[in-house]
């Protein structure tokens, strides 16, 4: 298990990341399976897309069905949802405050509550009531068996003052520490074990950032990730956080953005040195009959020069009802090989599920294609 850099330029880095399950390229995006699965997808399509890693919660699972019941499976969530590739888990921490406003809307109170030991919170779905460590979020993911676990942070929301984001990191800061003392303890002389990451805070404060990630790196990760770029920031501010944090990270552990992006968001990132991405964005505009459309054949695009390389279109419109055209003509998707817009449309308009699983196909395809043309414009230069 490890990181290999294979090229680094203006373009980015062009990387191999080992797992347990697999290996795959970098820079990839994530397609994101919260309770087991990409949602309205099999687990043989997105493969057949060509991602090699999934994203799992760690908050959902565990709330629902629990990792008692997955863990009776050969390899744990693997064998739960039939995905043999490689699943990095989030540490639930991002969804136990963010969930929280949900939880105080449906049963008065978010029920969320820092400690030092862990956090307090309210199950949003029906009111219980739990805590959760550090130790407690690496052995959920220990016992899903995946691939990547995440360390158990403070999201702290934006915004929010620079003592606020001074206390929380720290508080990030220490939970890291216990969850790298827990995960060393209890994978100690295993041949096989997972990726452990940790998470850099700060908001939006260059000072904050740059002490999280020199701490984290003092601790010693496999890789780390950049938190609390998704929660309600201008989006101006994520260039300048980058700025700040990359120069103090590892240069030969990877690079991981968290929840972030846009296709324009996942090039700068790209070329600013990030390895990892995931976001909702591509299944959850799909679901809305909102796709992404390339401008011109991607394998013959220069990110570089351009940022005006795709479109997106609301297929609901009725300007599209009798449009015979295929959706994209430079993509290879299931959706653009067979079917017309006005098809798609339709599937829309009456309410057909078969609409959300072959716009949410469209657009992860196109996702993968971009980080398919961000890794080949790097290695022929």
């Amino acid at each position: 298990m490890g990181f290999k850099i294979e090229r680094e330029s203006d373009f980015g880095r062009l990387a191999k990341i080992k797992t347990k399950s697999g290996q795959a390229m970098t820079p990839l995006f994530m397609p994101i399976a919260t309770r087991g699965a990409v949602k309205t997808l099999l687990p043989t399509e997105i493969k057949r897309i060509g991602f090699e890693v999934v994203l799992g919660n760690t908050y959902h699972l565990s709330l629902k069905p629990g990792t008692e019941l997955i863990k009776q499976y050969e390899n744990g969530l693997h064998g739960f949802m039939n995905w043999g590739e490689s699943i990095l888990t989030d540490s639930g921490g991002f969804q136990i405050f963010s969930l929280g406003e949900r939880a105080k809307k449906r049963f008065g109170e978010s029920g969320v509550k820092l400690t030092e030991k862990g956090v307090y919170f309210t199950n949003s779905e029906n009111g219980d009531k739990h805590f959760m460590r550090p130790e407690d979020s690496i052995q959920i993911q220990l016992d899903l068996d995946t691939d990547i676990i995440m360390c158990l942070d403070e999201c702290p929301p934006y915004p929010c003052s620079q003592a606020e984001a001074k206390k929380s990191l720290e508080l990030t800061t220490r939970w890291a520490k216990r969850c790298k003392e827990y995960f060393d303890q209890e994978t100690k002389g295993r041949t096989k074990r997972p990726l452990l990451f940790g998470i850099v805070q700060g908001s939006n404060y260059e000072k904050l950032r740059i002490q999280s990630a020199q701490e984290l790196v003092k601790i010693g990760f496999d890789g780390y990730a950049i938190g609390g770029v998704a929660v309600g920031e201008p989006r101006g501010k994520l260039k300048k956080i980058l700025e700040w944090t990359l120069p103090h990270l590892s240069k030969n552990k990877p690079r991981y953005l968290m929840g972030l992006g846009r296709p324009e968001e996942v090039v700068a990132g790209v070329f600013d040195g990030i390895d990892m991405f995931d976001c909702v964005i591509p299944t959850r505009e799909g679901r809305h009959g909102r796709l992404f459309l390339w401008k011109e054949d991607p394998r013959k695009l220069d990110l570089s020069e351009t940022k005006d390389f795709y479109e997106t279109i609301n297929i609901k419109k009725a300007q599209f009802k009798t449009d015979l055209a295929k959706v994209d003509e430079h993509c290879s998707c299931p959706l653009c090989q067979n079917f017309s817009r006005a098809y798609l449309r339709h599937l829309f308009d009456v309410n057909e599920p078969l609409g959300a699983r072959l716009a949410s196909i469209h657009n992860l395809t196109f996702y993968f294609k971009l980080m398919e043309s961000l890794r080949n414009q790097n290695n022929e230069q």
